[in-house]
């Protein structure tokens, strides 16, 4: 399976690129062992990745790890449209095993399309300050999140 989403945001390649960077920060979507940077490993519950490809302010790839539901690899890459226009995206090409042969095409596929589209709108929304079209998740990612979500509790004073 090959999965694109794009998105064309109205500032330099260069303040795009170091959003990059910040990927596997203390608030970055990416868990990683260590710094991003060629060989981290990290990944999220049965899923494994490690980096295998970082040019800074430019390209990160994350190929799956043996034993996970997926084989293959999802990177996330800045290119320049021009001189205040750039674009960030992500490609997953992977091949489901397992379990996941059933999960992706019922509810991963889904909840992955709403991850990526929430990680552009934070990209977007830190490079200018605002999002011109929010994602929105669809009822196929709203409910099984519905579900599954902890309860909000107030914060320890």
């Amino acid at each position: 399976m090959i999965n694109m989403q794009r998105r064309v945001i109205p500032v330099p390649v260069d303040l795009l690129g170091k959003l990059l960077g910040r990927l596997a920060g203390p608030d970055g979507p990416l868990r990683l062992d260590g710094p991003l940077g060629v060989g981290a490993i990290g990944g999220h519950e049965n899923l494994r990745y490690t980096v295998t490809a970082y040019e800074p302010g430019l390209r990160v790839r994350l190929e799956f790890l043996a034993g996970s539901p997926l084989e293959g690899f999802h990177e996330l890459w800045v290119r320049p449209l021009g001189v205040d226009r750039s674009e960030m995206v992500h490609t997953l090409v992977a091949r489901p095993r397992g379990v996941m042969l059933l999960l992706w095409p019922l509810a991963t596929r889904w909840t992955h399309q709403a991850l990526v589209a929430d990680l552009l709108d934070d990209a977007e929304r830190a490079a200018t300050g605002r999002v011109r079209h929010p994602a929105r998740w669809s009822p196929w990612v709203r409910l099984p999140h519905a579900v599954t979500a902890a309860p909000v509790t107030e914060p320890a004073p």
